[in-house]
């Protein structure tokens, strides 16, 4: 007899109609669009014709465009949803363990309140605390961070019964304390325990900012490796409270400035290897440290998927969307990647799976592993590829189902051999000429780990789903102001342009190792940088002709002006419908719009040189965590809608001199028209420069009129005044100085 099924799929019918459909009309109007553009190249005699480098970057512009628009498309194809049944799971003694990595790099970016609360979270999941492992990554090898653990466990020898006593959902302890709404009302002692664990956390969070103020939020880049199994020394309340407890590790990896440490991924791969030897559960949860467990049931959730007969041989991990909890009604910064996890992630789903996306996801150990784990391979290979720990090559045969097979963690003469094995294996030297990185683990060839590893398990025949329930399963903080976003951004964009530059380009790579569709959603992912190169041009090259009288784009009276007026005009409204149908409003379409833009003069274009100069060996990428400590007045500017530009001027002249560019052709461009008794053939050029200054209005705001903190800086204006002059006289005289 066959068992029910675990979870089922629900595809969104209507969707898929319009989305095909655009896909469709656009790709017709964009075949007239190139038509036009070599007609009128090759046939028209006119004397006002594009002259050659201006046409050349107009035309290439608009087919990088075309390109990416084109593997974008893929994942509007067949978008769907799941839905799973939790009463079917099996029972808890049946369950497979389960390991959470929760990685920290800076104990000032990243308080350690914010990181013990992800801990804590982690540690109150509705799981068998028997067959959950917490293991904390601390790169920066922090006292204060080990002090802080310490104290959390301490606490969460309240907190953790209490949460399963109750059922409680929210299991970190900030978010639940400062919720009103409960629940538990009803529950015969339940206010008066409640109220003592308050007391207990704030206790708890005192201790904090004591030890903060005495042992200091240091770094360190050069520190050896520690690792420590947190928990009570006292046998007689092991026996009792601690085996209700899931189990909780720190791990601060050895680092030294002589060796690569591969931020995230070489941290990831630590955990790896350390867990391997101390729980070696089959699952893996990874957390990012400020994104805290808001569904303590999400670890039965992946089970509905990681245990289904129909797909648990060739499933890889399930992606849980990122969900922020400092979101604002309009989020003007476009915090939210609404449209990552609401409308790319599910049409992803609906081919082989989405994404890896650096937190949030359950994914299977077995996985990570690669093929060196296959049965035929010899010691000798095994160490080539693993490295020399023969505690670690036992892990990859040895299957454990809960903290009492690993008995030798309770012992103290040979859990302190354990430990020294640990940090073995936790030191920066292990890797050498071994495949940590490389064909195992989480790869290093890009700084963003997540995308590269989940490209390649899918190569290698793996599959993902994506669980997106209606109650957030983990809730986190995103940047909220312009700064962070930007370097954020650079960052992510300098890793996927670094993968699509390389030998793995997905629409290469890919072709025969996946199926066409998704080598087109992740080939658009890290082409998206490019973004950068037709926006620029668009935003510099037809004002400069209009300055000049040369038009570039047909009359309106033209049919030549129909698929140019399609396009803009479809691309525009499926992106409208997104948001709609999303449950957004058109003021988040508008920003999304406007951030889209400022991300590609900036981000994109960053993230694009410094992959280049990466490339040519010039420039090694670098890794800075974004703030999790957000600024007062910059937190009620953004709940207000208000744009922030404290930013560097690095960031802001881009944004400046494009915009004061594109005024300056506008008021031109409507004076000529004027004189001349009409549009003429200008109309296109004008149109573009009104929807880039209507677009990025808040700009000319903080350039002109705003005297608050958050305004452009009147140096940044001048700095940009002055790159604007010299882009119109370089512009004049490399594309229209005739002799």
């Amino acid at each position: 007899m066959e068992a029910f099924p675990l979870h089922q799929i629900a595809v969104d019918k209507l969707s898929v109609y319009i989305n095909r459909s655009h896909t469709f009309i656009h790709s017709t109007v964009l075949i007239c669009m190139i038509v036009y553009r070599v007609s009128s190249f090759l046939f028209n005699k006119d004397s006002q014709a594009i002259p050659l480098i201006p046409w050349l970057l107009i035309f290439s512009s608009e087919l990088l465009l075309g390109f990416i628009w084109l593997m974008k498309s893929a994942y509007n194809w067949r978008p769907i949803s799941r839905s799973v049944f939790l009463e079917r799971l099996p029972p808890d003694d049946d369950l497979p363990p389960i390991d959470v990595f929760i990685c920290t790099a800076d104990p000032v970016r990243e308080p350690p309140l914010k990181v013990m609360n992800t801990v804590l979270s982690s540690m109150a999941l509705d799981y068998p605390p028997g067959k959950l492992s917490v293991y904390l990554s601390d790169d920066a090898g922090s006292s204060l961070t080990l002090y802080a653990i310490h104290e959390a466990w301490d606490f969460g020898r309240l907190w953790v019964p209490f949460c399963r006593k109750y059922a409680i959902k929210n299991g970190c302890p900030e978010a639940y304390f400062s919720t009103t709404i409960d629940d538990h009302g009803n529950k015969i002692g339940f206010q008066e325990e409640q109220k003592n664990i308050e007391v207990e956390y704030e206790k708890f969070k005192e201790s904090l900012r004591i030890a903060g103020e005495s042992i200091g939020a240091k770094s360190s880049q050069d520190h050896p490796a520690m690792i420590e199994i947190i928990g009570s020394k006292d046998p007689v309340i092991a026996d009792s409270d601690d085996a209700k407890m899931p189990r909780v590790v720190y791990v601060s990896r050895e680092k030294r400035p002589s060796h690569p440490h591969n931020f995230k991924a070489g941290s990831l791969n630590v955990l790896l290897r350390v867990s391997g030897i101390i729980s070696n559960s089959p699952y893996i949860l990874v957390l990012d440290c400020d994104m805290y467990c808001n569904d303590s049931t999400s670890a039965r959730q992946a089970m509905c998927f990681h245990l289904d007969q129909k797909m648990c041989s060739s499933l890889a991990f399930v992606q849980f969307p990122q969900k922020f909890g400092n979101i604002s009604k309009n989020d003007i910064y476009d915090a939210a990647l609404r449209y990552i996890f609401v409308v790319m992630w599910p049409g992803m789903d609906g081919l082989r799976g989405p994404i890896l996306s650096g937190t949030c996801f359950y994914i299977k150990r077995e996985a990570l592993y690669g093929r060196s784990r296959e049965k035929d391979v010899d010691l000798v290979q095994l160490k080539q590829s693993f490295g020399p720990s023969n505690e670690f090559l036992r892990s990859l045969k040895t299957k454990r189902t809960s903290h009492s097979d690993n008995k030798v963690v309770d012992d103290q003469d040979s859990g302190t051999a354990l430990l020294q094995e640990t940090r073995f294996v936790g030191s920066p030297t292990y890797e050498t000429n071994t495949a940590w990185g490389k064909e195992i683990g989480f790869l290093y060839d890009s700084v963003v780990e997540d995308y590269f590893t989940g490209f390649i398990l899918h190569c290698r025949g793996w599959s993902s789903v994506f669980c997106n329930p209606q109650r957030p399963a983990f809730l986190g903080s995103s940047p909220t102001n312009l700064s962070d976003t930007l370097i954020q951004g650079t960052r992510w964009n300098t890793g996927l342009l670094e993968v699509f530059l390389s030998r793995f380009c997905p629409i290469i790579y890919g072709l025969g190792r996946v199926p066409l569709l998704d080598c087109m959603c992740y080939a658009y992912f890290s082409a998206q940088p490019l973004y950068c190169f037709p926006v620029w041009c668009l935003a510099i090259v037809p004002q400069l002709c209009l300055l000049n009288g040369i038009p570039v784009y047909p009359r309106v009276s033209s049919p030549w002006f129909i698929p140019y007026s399609v396009a803009f005009l479809s691309t525009l409204g499926i992106h409208l419908w997104d948001v709609l149908r999303t449950g957004g409003t058109t003021r988040i379409w508008w920003n999304e719009w406007r951030v889209w833009m400022i991300k590609s003069v900036t981000a994109y274009f960053y993230g694009s040189l410094d992959a280049l100069l990466k490339l040519f060996g010039v420039k090694e990428a670098s890794f800075v965590p974004t703030n999790k400590v957000a600024d007062g007045e910059q937190v009620k500017r953004y709940q207000l809608g208000i744009y922030d530009f404290q930013a560097s001027t690095m960031l802001l002249a881009p944004l400046v001199t494009l915009v004061i560019l594109n005024m300056v052709s506008f008021i031109w461009g409507i004076g000529k028209s004027t004189l001349a008794g009409g549009w003429g053939e200008l109309f296109g050029q004008i149109f573009l420069s009104f929807f880039i200054l209507i677009v990025n209005y808040p700009i000319i705001e903080g350039m002109m009129l705003r005297k608050d903190k958050g305004r452009i800086p009147p140096s940044a204006t001048l700095f940009s005044l002055a790159c604007s002059f010299l882009i119109l006289l370089f512009g004049y005289t490399a594309f229209f100085y005739r002799s």
